[in-house]
C-alpha cells in the first residue's frame, strides 16, 4: 500500500527567490541612504552645540569666530560662521542658521534635508 503526500501549494509558506532579492534590494537601499544620513545628522546636533557656545560672545565677530572655532574642532563643513544669523532681542543675544545638504540617490533623483536651529 503506496501513501502519497499531497502538498498543496496554498500550505506552501515561505519566501521565493525573487522576494528574497526584492527584500535584499530594499535592505540595501536602506543601509546605503543610513549610511549617508548619520553623519548629516550628527554635523547638524554639532553646530546645535556649537551656536549655544558661540552665543556668549558679545559681538557679531566674536560669535562668528567662536562658531568656527567650534566648527573646525568638530568638523563643521556644511555652514561657516559668515552663514549665522545673528541678532539681539533684548539683552539677549540669538543666533541661527539655516542650510539644506543633498543625498544623491539615483540619476536625477536627491534626498535633500533641510536644517534650521536658533538659540533661545
Amino acid at each position: 500500500m503506496k501513501l502519497y503526500r499531497t502538498a498543496s501549494r496554498s500550505r506552501q509558506r515561505g519566501l521565493s527567490f525573487f522576494g528574497l532579492i526584492f527584500i535584499g534590494l530594499i535592505a540595501v537601499a536602506v543601509f546605503a541612504i543610513g549610511g549617508q544620513s548619520v553623519p548629516i545628522f550628527l554635523e547638524y546636533t554639532s553646530a546645535k552645540k556649537a551656536i549655544e557656545k558661540a552665543k556668549v560672545e558679545s559681538t557679531v565677530p566674536g560669535v562668528r569666530a567662536a562658531f568656527d572655532r567650534a566648527a573646525a574642532i568638530d568638523d563643521i563643513t556644511s555652514i561657516k560662521g559668515t552663514d549665522l544669523d545673528v541678532t539681539k532681542r533684548g539683552d539677549k543675544v540669538v543666533v541661527s542658521f539655516k542650510y539644506a545638504r543633498e543625498i544623491p540617490l539615483a540619476g536625477p533623483a536627491y534626498l535633500v534635508y533641510r536644517f534650521e536651529a536658533q538659540t533661545n
